[in-house]
């Protein structure tokens, strides 16, 4: 028979979820700051879970905690924007990560009014706004999948990373400098 112990509070560091924390911080994502508006007023986050879905139609998925104060709003709210940011913005990832009250997130950087109601980073490496589709529940978060309505990439600029609770800035495999004979890993370069 296997014993089980009842209320044990020990962490197993070997444990799966401990595993897959420790391989998502080694998972460069790119940073974005999603933002929407209802009648009374303009919120953004950080957000690093943002994919492509589907071409056919252009659609993207944008993965929130459901006890963010943005969670609400998508639900609430049909459009949403997602700002892609540039290696000169980590001030603004910051600020949108919580480091600054939501009534003051808007004060870093240079955001406009979209024509539908969005706050833009007019900076951005792209801007991607979208009408949600789908909010599908899954585990502590909610997947938003929402069609594009209008997007713009400037080519510019290289959009602003996060891989081991440090930004990074990515750069072209073909610009990598050979590895040293003998090397096998793979070096990523950010």
């Amino acid at each position: 028979m296997l014993g089980l112990a009842m209320n044990t509070t020990q962490i197993d560091e070997n444990s799966v979820g401990s595993q897959f924390r420790m391989t998502m911080r080694k998972f460069p994502a790119t940073v974005t700051v999603v933002t929407a508006s209802d009648d009374t007023r303009d919120h953004g986050m950080t957000v690093t879970a943002v994919t492509s879905v589907s071409m056919d139609p252009p659609s993207l998925m944008v993965c929130l905690n459901n006890r963010s104060r943005l969670h609400s709003m998508l639900l609430d709210q049909p459009r949403f924007a997602v700002n892609v940011l540039t290696a000169s913005h980590p001030e603004v990832s910051d600020a949108f990560s919580g480091k600054v009250a939501p009534e003051e997130r808007f004060t870093t950087g240079n955001w406009e009014r979209d024509p539908a109601g969005m706050m833009i980073l007019k900076s951005a490496h792209a801007n991607v706004v979208c009408t949600r589709m789908a909010a599908v529940p899954y585990g502590t978060h909610t997947i938003f999948v929402g069609q594009v309505d209008r997007a713009r990439v400037d080519e510019g600029t290289r959009p602003l990373l996060y891989s081991d609770a440090c930004y990074h800035v990515s750069e072209p495999a073909a610009d990598r400098k050979p590895s040293p004979v003998g090397k096998t890993e793979f070096d990523l370069y950010f």
